[in-house]
């Protein structure tokens, strides 16, 4: 009672006298009210100097230690359309084997002999080009030929006109004597006439020497006849020379043009056996694709486009596959404030969704359900939600993971930093201040010698 009115009833009425006035008017009831209160006061003060953990929390979800563990869908390189499918959704399926059959959608791929088809025009093509190698070899022999019958042909034109010029020296040396003798005759022709006037030869000498005279004339012109002739030959024999090498230079011209016309041919046959080649190669591959497989062992989530008879474009997911073997990890998120205290090796606790746990975040001996991790990566960029991806992996020192969980599940993260009294903690909380910065001792590294 606050005692405010004018009528006080405790001057009027004494009820120190009754049972549970006594009880509370007495003077023990504040004693131990008191003594209460000291002991929890004691209790509070000794909480604080109890040794609390730092931590960084944070919420992730459950994935994979490597890319290529992690769910995924198959797609098929070429547009088709869905013929037959051999899994159901959920079933196990090993590498290599066929989840669905597709068929062609291109006109151009519609002929189901169209591998064999390719393989004979190659194949054709391929002994084209031997027919133009061989020609080719022929044509080099026949140009050796030329050459060597080319060189046999100036060896007898040269014969020919080392002796045209031997015959014209001949000629010369004959035309010569035939000019001695025409002028000896002449001399005695001249003589014989001189003594006939003198009367000391007859008429007859005269004549027989004018005849002599007549035919050292008719033979001195018959020589300058032979010998006109073999310069003649001389001039007919260099002529042929040049004739020679410009008959044989025409026909080894020739072919060695037939010959680059031959190697140009091949060559283009070459290229066009090495389209046929990379056709064929598209053709037997584009074949393979007709069968969509597992990259890997798996199970089969979801079929992306069901039923049969729909077509699809080149890079459209058909199913989702989900690996059978995998490294689970945590993909967490932590504010940037709390980046520079995350190391690689920094231990972390996580809390799985749907799994039972008692969690006391100071105090993690003490809590229940959770599992230890370790810092494996941190991303250099921030993440579209402000913060910074922190990938954790199985701590090898703490006991395994559950092998219930799956990838995708939520995860509740706590980064484990200094041991510091709960009063340093609630002035820290209260202030708005960071977690301690620290590094990690560096374990001695060994050296090899």
């Amino acid at each position: 009672m606050l005692n405010i009115s004018n009528n006080q009833l405790h001057k009027s009425v004494d009820i120190t006298n009754s049972k549970s006035g006594s009880r509370v008017f007495h003077g023990r009831y504040y004693k131990y009210f008191n003594r209460f209160l000291g002991a929890f006061a004691i209790i509070g003060v000794l909480i604080l100097f109890l040794p609390w953990t730092q931590n960084i929390t944070g919420r992730g979800n459950v994935t994979t230690l490597t890319p290529d563990q992690r769910p995924q869908t198959i797609q098929s390189p070429i547009p088709g359309r869905i013929e037959n499918w051999m899994v159901l959704e959920g079933d196990f399926v090993k590498k290599g084997d066929t989840i669905m059959k597709i068929s062609e959608v291109k006109s151009e791929y519609f002929d189901p002999n169209l591998v064999a088809r390719t393989a004979q025009q190659r194949n054709a093509k391929a002994m084209s080009v031997g027919s133009y190698g061989e020609k080719v070899k022929a044509l080099d022999r026949q140009i050796a030929a030329l050459n060597s019958e080319r060189q046999l042909k100036f060896e007898q034109a040269k014969n020919k006109l080392m002796q045209a010029k031997l015959k014209v020296q001949s000629d010369s040396i004959d035309f010569e004597a035939a000019k001695t003798n025409n002028q000896i005759a002449q001399r005695q022709f001249d003589r014989t006439v001189t003594l006939q006037e003198e009367g000391f030869k007859a008429t007859r000498d005269v004549e027989d020497k004018r005849l002599k005279l007549q035919e050292t004339e008719a033979k001195l012109i018959s020589q300058q006849n032979k010998l006109l002739a073999s310069k003649n030959e001389v001039l007919n024999a260099q002529f042929e020379i040049s004739r020679v090498n410009a008959e044989y230079a025409d026909k080894i011209s020739k072919a060695q043009s037939d010959k680059f016309t031959a190697q140009s041919s091949q060559f283009d046959t070459e290229a066009q056996v090495s389209k046929l080649e990379n056709e064929y190669s598209n053709y037997q591959i584009r074949d393979s694709l007709r069968f969509v497989k597992a990259p890997y062992d798996g199970y089969i989530n979801k079929a992306i486009r069901g039923g049969v008879g729909q077509t699809f474009k080149e890079g459209e997911p058909l199913v989702g596959i989900m690996p059978a073997k995998v490294n689970l990890a945590v993909e967490t998120f932590v504010e940037p404030i709390d980046l520079p205290l995350l190391h690689i090796g920094e231990k972390f606790r996580v809390q799985f969704d749907g799994w039972p746990a008692i969690v006391f975040s100071g105090w993690p001996n003490l809590s229940y359900g959770t599992y230890g991790a370790k810092v494996v990566a941190i991303e250099n960029f921030i993440s579209d939600n402000g913060k910074f991806r922190v990938l954790l992996a199985p701590d090898e020192e703490d006991h395994q993971w559950p092998k219930d969980i799956r990838p995708g599940s939520g995860a509740f993260t706590m980064a484990l930093l200094d041991d510091v009294p709960i009063w340093y903690e609630l002035w820290r909380k209260l202030n708005g201040f960071p977690p301690n910065y620290y590094q990690p001792e560096a374990q001695p590294q060994s050296k090899k010698k």
